[in-house]
């Protein structure tokens, strides 16, 4: 009898053991073929914000009409951050072990990519980030890779921006305005301090003397001394590096008739309801972005500003591009991988050679010192810079891209 009651002990443990190994093989199955789980975090108030999740949203909204990935839907999960590294934390953890998402995308602010790079890591969770542009995200991942290699980035990185921006003012305000004196005025943020870096050694070599650096509180609600300050010193130029502040230096500027060109970076001019929210202060601007609606970059890029302005009623800003692209990335290594295995996604985003809406992506090796950053430059991602004209957004460089000459203001004059 003892014989009898262990083999009948030993075939309960076995057909417990098949019942577990069903019911696993059915849960499986079931996630293979369900919903595609993206989650895409930004504050949403904020014109960034609402762009990276306008471009996340268009992208899997073309994706699933055009049949999903491998036959699966994309399901969309948003996390409005807040603009808080410890809500974006939390929201990221919650993202990851009790959503289940398979990817993150997102994030405008610097201080919350930094901050979540290390999350990225231990989660094992491929993160796009695409809208925060602090050298230092890079940074971590090349000094860290192999644990951090699940963090990339399709927005580009503050010292390509300052490429970028030097490129655009050289020929804009060297070139064509014959401009020698500039005023460096960028927010004290972590993304302006590789900016700052590069700019100061950047325009000098083009022409253009830096005569002060200014650093601007993100707080900040009355420029005026500020202004008075730069007019005192008789530039030509004030060239920005501004995405947190917003449309309060620029309204003031016109409010003030600051009597010189404002050029350079305003992260949140690059979206058409900036027009809006300045009530039109922003005429005159220049401004280098990703990209502009009669800018054509790639096959891709007047068309997804086309579509988007139609779904959205605003053109795209920087960030709506740059998040576009990261959920077709996403797609694309998903589809090559055949699952949703974090490794296996990074490995195909590490072999990716992508022409988007911004460019042509393609991601530095571990070997360069902004890990999983785009490169830049010619047949890569480029950017523009565009100017605010009667209400509209021109591109004005570079010149075979640009069809528009620069405009001024009424209380700003043209060089003689």
């Amino acid at each position: 009898m003892k014989n009898v009651h262990s083999g009948l002990k030993a075939l309960s443990k076995l057909a417990l053991g098949g019942l577990i190994a069903a019911a696993m093989s059915v849960q499986s199955s079931a996630a293979d073929d369900g919903p595609i789980r993206i989650g895409v975090m930004a504050k949403f108030a904020q014109i960034n914000g609402a762009a990276i999740l306008n471009g996340a949203t268009q992208a899997v909204e073309e994706i699933n009409g055009a049949g999903g990935v491998n036959g699966r839907k994309i399901e969309l999960v948003q996390y409005d951050d807040q603009g808080s590294a410890s809500d974006a934390t939390l929201a990221f953890q919650r993202a990851v072990r009790q959503d289940r998402v398979s990817a993150m995308v997102g994030t405008f602010l610097s201080e919350i990519a930094i901050t979540l790079t290390p999350w990225a890591a231990r989660l094992k969770v491929p993160y796009i980030v695409t809208g925060a542009g602090a050298d230092q995200v890079g940074k971590l991942v090349h000094d860290n890779y192999p644990a951090y290699k699940y963090v990339f980035r399709t927005i580009l990185p503050a010292s390509s921006t300052a490429e970028g921006v030097c490129q655009s003012v050289s020929d804009l305000a060297v070139k064509q305005l014959k401009y020698k004196r500039a005023v460096l005025m960028t927010e004290d943020a972590a993304w302006t301090k590789s900016y700052d870096e590069a700019l100061k050694t950047c325009l000098p070599q083009h022409g253009l003397d830096v005569v002060e650096t200014i650093k601007v509180a993100t707080d900040t609600s009355d420029f005026t001394p500020i202004f008075q300050k730069i007019e005192a010193m008789k530039a030509d130029v004030i060239v920005t590096g501004v995405g947190i502040i917003g449309n309060k230096p620029v309204v003031q500027w016109a409010n003030q008739q600051v009597p010189m060109l404002l050029m350079g970076y305003n992260a949140q001019a690059g979206a058409s309801s900036f027009w809006k929210e300045t009530s039109g202060a922003t005429q005159g601007l220049v401004t280098f972005t990703a990209a502009s609606q009669d800018s054509a970059l790639t096959p891709k890029t007047v068309p997804f500003g086309e579509a988007y302005l139609k779904r959205f009623t605003t053109t795209p800003a920087a960030h709506s591009y740059a998040t576009y692209d990261a959920i077709y990335l996403l797609k694309n290594a998903i589809e090559k991988a055949g699952k949703t295995d974090a490794d296996a996604i990074v490995a195909e985003l590490e072999k990716a050679d992508y022409v988007g809406a911004s460019g042509r992506i393609v991601f530095q090796g571990a070997n360069d010192p902004l890990t999983h950053d785009m490169k830049f430059g010619k047949d890569f991602v480029t950017g523009v810079a565009i100017q605010w004209q009667d209400g509209k957004q021109v591109a004005v460089w570079p010149a075979d891209i640009a069809k528009n000459k620069i405009a001024f203001p009424a209380f700003v004059s043209a060089p003689k």
